[in-house]
Order: structure tokens, then sequence, then C-alpha cells
């Protein structure tokens, strides 16, 4: 791990979260981290997808009450932005090298060097959960586990190469154009949330396209073609050890490749967990859906609920809720994991949706 120099921290009322942003200088160039909650508590490291930053990923999951009782009360959060991407970014020189995936790895494995992190949990969405796969498969001694929500883990296709090509050039040329902000909300959400019946956006459509106004171009490019160009992980995920639990969006043009990933990393340390009637950012558009699995999940590493805290997503008071399937080995929740026996979940709960 390589070795980074100081940082610069900024106090500001209106950064997200209300945390603390840390400029780290690393050997790959300086990165903005947002750390939120007690250092002393164990960490937790986010990574967004392209075009996004912490306050835009992870918002809807993070701040829900349910998570806040879980999430919150026993991780202290390091929301890692790709570089460029954090808010108020000026655009990256031209003079500054292209940054590869392993370049981005590295500077993640820094940033727990600057904190003094000796092991923490993951969390990354699509661009951002094939980075922390890397990371995890190149510093496998520092990473607990894995939540990857819509991940990646093959190189491009034909397709998707000249796809984000086109999208690049756009970038370069016009910046942040309506066709490029239309692509982008076609990679994040479902047809269902952005084409409702009553013909008016949603709020969170309304809310994601003015963030995506603020971004700078040449920064999101330089972000997408370092993903364009990544390689397979195929052979890295069979000897990965860490427990990795994936969510899917029913709808989310990543499903075939989150499934396939599943399949790769065996039942023993992973569990995937499908949600219906949405697109590839679950964080934003069914965070309900991801509690109990998570609350599953991290009850493997000892980490509870909040006591006295009743989740609404549990008892089944929460109407936003979609329905979801999730298939987890005996192995993940096993008493050895849990401290309890319980058997392989296979859930579908039907909701009415109001139109």
């Amino acid at each position: 791990m390589g070795e980074s120099s100081d940082s610069v921290s900024v106090d500001i009322d209106m950064l997200p979260f209300g945390g603390k942003e840390h400029v780290v200088k690393t050997s790959k160039g300086s990165i903005s981290v947002y750390v939120y909650g007690d250092q002393e508590k164990p960490a937790l490291i986010t990574y967004p997808d392209v075009a996004l930053n912490s306050m835009t990923c992870f918002q809807g999951l993070l701040f829900s009450p349910d998570s806040a009782s879980l999430l919150l009360h026993n991780f202290c959060m390091y929301h890692i932005d790709a570089p460029g991407h954090e808010l108020g970014a000026d655009v990256i020189s031209s003079d500054v090298p292209l940054l590869s995936v392993d370049d981005l790895a590295v500077q993640v494995a820094e940033v727990l060097d600057f904190f003094g992190l000796k092991q923490v949990l993951c969390l990354g969405v699509m661009a951002g959960a094939y980075i922390l796969t890397l990371f995890a498969m190149k510093y496998q001694e520092l990473v607990l586990g894995l939540i990857l929500v819509s991940p990646i883990c093959k190189a491009p296709s034909w397709t998707e190469w000249f796809y984000n090509k086109v999208l690049m050039n756009l970038l370069y040329f016009y910046g942040m154009c309506g066709i490029l902000k239309e692509c982008l909300l076609q990679r994040y959400f479902s047809k269902e949330i952005r084409c409702n019946v009553q013909g008016t956006e949603a709020d969170i459509i309304e809310a994601c396209r003015r963030v995506l106004d603020e971004r700078q171009g040449l920064n999101v490019m330089r972000f997408l073609q370092a993903i364009n160009e990544r390689y397979d992980l195929t052979e890295g995920l069979e000897n990965l050890q860490c427990r990795t639990l994936i969510f899917v969006g029913e709808s989310s043009q990543f499903r075939d490749e989150s499934v396939y990933m599943s399949t790769k990393m065996g039942k023993k340390t992973c569990a995937l967990v499908e949600v219906e009637a949405c697109g590839s950012l679950v964080t934003e558009e069914h965070p309900y859906a991801m509690i109990i699995p998570i609350e599953f999940f991290l009850m493997g590493f000892g980490y509870h609920r909040q006591p006295y805290f009743a989740s609404s997503s549990s008892t089944g008071t929460n109407p936003t809720s979609p329905s979801s399937r999730c298939c987890i080995a005996p192995e993940l929740l096993s008493p050895e994991s849990l401290g309890i026996k319980l058997k392989p979940i296979k859930t579908r709960v039907d909701i009415d949706v109001k139109v």
C-alpha cells in the first residue's frame, strides 16, 4: 500500500451528510473523502457510480430511519468520491494523467492508510462496486465484507464499449447536455420511475437531474474512460474469500452480470437479492428493500440494530417498499456466522402501486 501525504480537512455546514471533507493526497492524485460519524467505530467505506457522488448515491439508503439504527449506529462512514466528482469540484487539468481502474483501487488503499483503517466493510454501486471488488482482490487482508449494488465484473462488451465511447464524446464536446443526462438516468433508474403514468417526473429524478447539471463533464469522462477500459475479474472472484451481499434491480441493465458475479463467487460466501420494479440504483430508488438483507448480513460480523428500535421494513409498515427475491445460503446464516439458525430466505411480497 502506497504512502499517502498530508490531507486538507474542510468543515462546511452544507457538506453532504453534515460530515467533514478530507482531500487526501495519494500517489495517484488527490481524492475527496467525506467522513461521517464517530471515527472510533468500525469503518464502512463507500464508492459511487459514474457521475454520482456520496450525497446522490447513498443518501436514500443511509438516512432512512431504519438504516440509521443499523448502519449509522454501528459504523463511521468514509464516502470516497471518484476524482473530480465531489461537491463543487473544478475541472481536472488535462495535464493530469488519466487513471486506470487499478489506479483508482490503489487510491482506496491509500485512503485507508491515511486514516489508519486496518479492516473495513465496503459498499459500492455499479462502477463503484467494480472498483471496490478490485480493491478487495488486491488487498484481501483489509476487507471484511462487500455490499455491492448492481455490480459489474466483466470487461465491457463491444456494445457497451461503443456506447460509452459515444457518451465520452458527448461529454468532451458538449458537457452535461440533455441527451447525456437522459442516458445516465436510464442507467440509474427503472422505466417505471422515469416514465410514470401521470406524465410528471418523480422527485428523485428531478433531484438527480439537478445534480447532474453540477457535474464537470470532463471529470465524468475520465471516470467513464477508466471503467470502459476495465478488465474481467472472473478469475479473481473465485478466489475472493470475504462474504459478499449483492443487490440488483429487476430491470437493471447490469442484472445478468450481477447474477453471473454471484454464481462465480459461490453460495458459501455470496448472497444475491433481486429487487422488483427497480433499476440499478437500488440505494435511491428502493432503499427499504435493502434494510433486512443488510441486517442479516451484518449479524454475521456481530453488528446489530440499535436496541429498542423497531424496523418498519420488518413489520411491513412501509408502503413504498417493493418486493424482493432473496436467496441466502445457509452457510451465510449459520450458527457460526450469526449465533442463530435460519433457513434460506426466498420471499416475494406483492404491493399495490397507486397511480
